[in-house]
């Protein structure tokens, strides 16, 4: 009897302890999901105006967006967001945020800034799982890496170019990190071709409610 009852109550204890310790943490992440959602969001707006500096354009590309899906060129079946960058209400710029679906960690998320005329104006990595000190050069702040994007365009270089140099490809890939810049390079050559292919439909005007559809 004795041990039944000190087992009931350290039963009882036990689910005590869940119950607080379960309502702590959602405490804590009400408490702290303003932050870190204000967090990203400036995070996102940072990384869209390095690509395209605000007086390069005159609308609020975070309002100005579209939803479109295409799991083989933009490397998820889930809806991708497009930012759109006018100037007095003309096209300049369109930033695709893709996936490449292919890094050696699993997803990186990519921001790629295509011109109107299909020019690159740069491309960064908003979120990856990548070895540190190895695969992490992809990351703006780590090495000049992913600069070399800049001015590139479908056909610049040539098809066989759009490859890291192992491959025989005109990209820098890194000393003991291959896949992940090579996942890089197709995903961005991906978007390229869906921009190419859908160009006009990118920078139709919409009400932001519609998704659409390659």
């Amino acid at each position: 009897m004795q041990l039944l009852k000190h087992m009931s109550i350290s039963a009882v204890l036990l689910g005590g302890f869940a119950i607080i310790g379960s309502g702590l943490v959602a405490w804590i992440h009400q408490q702290t999901a303003p932050t870190i959602e204000a967090n990203e969001q400036a995070a996102l707006l940072s990384n869209l105006h390095s690509l395209i500096p605000p007086g390069t354009h005159d609308n609020d590309i975070t309002e100005d967006t579209i939803q479109v899906r295409d799991e083989t060129l933009l490397g998820t079946p889930e809806p991708v967001t497009v930012y759109r960058a006018r100037q007095d209400g003309e096209p300049v710029t369109a930033i695709l945020n893709v996936i490449a679906p292919d890094g050696y960690s699993g997803r990186i998320n990519l921001l790629v800034a295509i011109r109107y005329d299909g020019e690159l104006a740069g491309v960064r990595v908003i979120k990856h799982s990548e070895t540190p000190g190895l695969g992490d050069a992809i990351d703006a702040e780590r090495s000049d890496w992913i600069h070399s994007f800049a001015g590139k365009s479908l056909d610049n270089p040539e098809p066989d170019g759009w490859r890291v140099k192992k491959d025989g490809g005109e990209f820098d890939q890194f000393t003991g990190a291959t896949v992940t810049p090579r996942a890089v390079v197709k995903a961005v050559r991906n978007a390229l071709k869906y921009y190419a292919e859908h160009r006009e439909q990118l920078f139709r005007p919409t009400d932001n409610t519609g998704d659409e559809s390659a």
